[in-house]
């Protein structure tokens, strides 16, 4: 069977179809688009006709940057956080009020003490079934409704059940400044959870607690010449982990062996 070796004649050139131009907004800038998606590119200029003929609407020009800027709930967002950190300075300033009751000069703010606290949760060894990161994070929002209601200390005789419903109520108010949404509930839930002792993670910080304060009584007893017995007979016996335990020792050890000397 003879087989042909004619090729099929070209189409004529009045059937070849052209593409289209594709149609941009107006409000696209082209030197912003990829180099594969600059291909033939006819911007649609309000008031003219598109493909089809179909009118292009006319619409407000925005700002230069506006089309390209973050999401419009950015302003709102950027709004809440700093309202939220301004909230939290008085963190930094409010002193702790036990160093207070006792004239200690210069003391630790709340903020210093919950520093110090992340530093614990960061440097401990690793430990089986612990979260540190989460740790870090209990540290760092367990004291924070303090920046509305304030050091409440045993002196001040308020029960704890009293104590912990204002501080609920004023880390709920925090909350709210901040806008709501999946970390305002995380602040909440860490908070709540180093509130009710609830978790290992809880445990250990709970225990950081108390080795920060009586580590900074140490250091203001040798630094102020003070006896701050106080400190270390309310916490003895109270740590509940074994690193708690282990550090606080280190702590008194380090004190009776300066009360030694100083005999």
């Amino acid at each position: 069977m003879a087989v042909s070796t004619r090729l099929p004649a070209p189409p004529a050139r009045g059937l070849l179809r052209r593409a289209s131009p594709r149609i941009l907004p107006a409000s696209v800038s082209v030197e912003r688009l990829p180099r594969r998606c600059l291909a033939p590119v006819a911007r649609a200029v309000p008031g003219s006709h598109g493909i089809g003929g179909s009118p292009v609407p006319r619409r407000p020009l925005a700002p230069a940057d506006a089309a390209l800027a973050a999401p419009p709930s950015a302003a709102s967002s950027a709004s809440s956080a700093i309202d939220f950190l301004t909230l939290c300075h008085s963190l930094k300033t409010t002193k702790r009020k036990g160093w207070i009751n006792h004239s200690i000069k210069g003391p630790e703010s709340i903020a210093d003490h919950m520093y110090r606290m992340s530093l614990m949760a960061l440097i401990a060894g690793d430990l089986p079934a612990v979260d540190r990161e989460r740790c870090i994070k209990i540290a760092i929002v367990h004291d924070i409704a303090e920046a509305i209601v304030g050091d409440i200390t045993p002196s001040d005789g308020i029960p704890k059940a009293e104590k912990s419903r204002r501080e609920q109520k004023a880390l709920n108010e925090m909350c709210e400044v901040l806008g709501g949404g999946p970390i305002a509930d995380e602040i909440k839930e860490l908070w709540e959870e180093y509130e009710n002792n609830a978790s290992i993670e809880a445990n250990l910080v709970k225990d950081f607690d108390k080795v920060e304060m009586i580590l900074q009584a140490l250091e203001y007893e040798k630094e102020h010449g003070k006896v701050l017995d106080e400190f270390f007979i309310s916490t003895a016996g109270k740590f509940q982990t074994e690193i708690g335990k282990s550090w606080a020792a280190e702590v008194n050890a380090r004190r009776n062996q300066r009360c030694g000397k100083q005999k």
